[in-house]
């Protein structure tokens, strides 16, 4: 009987238990967020603009190649 009593009890703590949601709240300083979104911004363009000034075996640009021909 008083194995059945602490089993019970067990099971009732584990029900218990699985019912309680832990929620972590995280915050994100909007400042830091968009000075690393800028940062990752200009590191593309940075990326974008020397490959820009690069010219092929043809002697056209990468970026004569976006522009359609006339």
């Amino acid at each position: 009987m008083c194995i059945m009593r602490a089993a019970l009890v067990v099971f009732m703590f584990s029900l218990l238990s699985a019912c309680v949601t832990v929620n972590v709240n995280i915050y994100f300083p909007a400042a830091a967020a968009e000075k690393a979104a800028d940062k990752i911004i200009d590191e593309i363009w940075k990326l974008e603009n020397s490959g820009a000034n690069e010219t092929k075996a043809d002697g056209t640009s990468p970026a004569d190649s976006d522009q359609p021909k006339q």
